[in-house]
């Protein structure tokens, strides 16, 4: 009897040892790739379901066992991509780790908001809306640098960055603001920064040229001194932009449009930036050309021409439709 009952408990701990060899050691591939979201919180039984129901584990009772074996290990919170065979000693191992999966976020210089907001949807961190609403609300980010900002445009510095989905829109927005002020410390910008970001902001929607930005910039300082209004196309899309009003292109209607971002209307610049500069905008703002250019205009080859005089702006305007008409 003594012997049959030893023969019980033998096999049984061995079906035992072969289930749970096979639960955790043979590995299981996810098929296609898999993002699983573990968020703050989860216990590891509710880590053990997501997995399993994500058909990354074969076992939830492996798994759980395994991780009571191991409670020293504390599995970290956050969004994880499967995408190759792995057993569940792997999987624990990345879990507490911490190998959390990144989606990468690309602000091109002069991005505005809305293009950011949209940038951060379409890598599915959330809801451009949600980020619209941290834009325009958590300017106290900006405060040392722009007191009077009425959101964060232009202090969300163009970079690529790394965000995960366990990060709130804030958390992305104070990145993007603590970048801008890195570069602003490394090119000497203190203090009440909003003049020189308004203008760098317009200077980068005008030109992708950096050789060119220095000049573009004299032009606008030129028209500033002389009461002359920017007639900035940029800035009439921003206004129509901010209205939700703006239709893809603008027309010589648009140029009458009510705003105080509407540069033709309104001398002076615009109540802040229109855009989000980089760092070649930012030095062209703060150390402008010495020029006696008031005007230019697109050469059509991606570069621009320059004049003193409106006659001489007119004879650009010319020679840049006729260039067109030829092609």
């Amino acid at each position: 009897m003594v012997r049959r009952l030893i023969l019980l408990v033998s096999v049984a701990v061995m079906l035992f040892a072969g289930w749970l060899a096979f639960g955790l050691l043979v590995p299981l591939s996810p098929g296609a790739s898999k993002l699983v979201m573990l968020r703050p919180g989860y216990s590891s039984r509710r880590i053990a379901r997501e997995l399993k129901a994500a058909g990354v584990i074969r076992s939830f009772d492996a798994f759980v066992l395994w991780h009571a074996l191991h409670r020293r290990s504390t599995l970290k919170a956050g969004e994880y991509l499967f995408e190759r065979s792995a057993n569940v000693l792997e999987i624990h191992r990345r879990l507490a780790r911490g190998d959390i999966y990144f989606h990468t976020v690309v602000i091109p210089e002069g991005f505005n908001m809305f293009d950011i907001a949209s940038a951060l949807e379409n890598a599915g961190l959330g809801p451009a809306a949600d980020f619209l609403k941290v834009a325009t609300g958590d300017t106290f980010l900006v405060t040392d640098l722009a007191p009077q900002a009425a959101s964060l445009e232009g202090y969300l510095f163009p970079n690529t960055y790394r965000f995960t989905r366990t990060q709130s829109m804030h958390e992305m927005a104070a990145e993007m603001v603590a970048q801008f002020h890195q570069v602003a410390a490394q090119i000497g910008l203190a203090g009440d920064t909003q003049r020189i970001v308004t203008l760098a902001s317009i200077i980068e929607k005008e030109t992708a040229v950096p050789e060119e930005r220095p000049q573009v910039a004299g032009v606008y300082l030129n028209r500033l001194d002389g009461r002359i209004p920017l007639q900035a196309d940029p800035s009439v899309i921003y206004a129509e932009l901010l209205k939700g009003s703006y239709g893809g292109a603008l027309h010589h209607a648009d140029m009458q449009f009510d705003s105080a971002y509407n540069t033709y209307r309104h001398p002076g610049l615009p109540p802040g930036p229109i855009s989000n500069p980089g760092k070649d905008s930012l030095q062209a703002a703060l150390h402008p050309a010495e020029t006696h250019f008031y005007y230019f205009v697109s050469d059509g080859n991606g570069h621009h021409r320059f004049a003193t005089s409106l006659e001489e702006h007119n004879r650009n305007v010319a020679a840049l439709r006729r260039s067109t008409s030829q092609r």
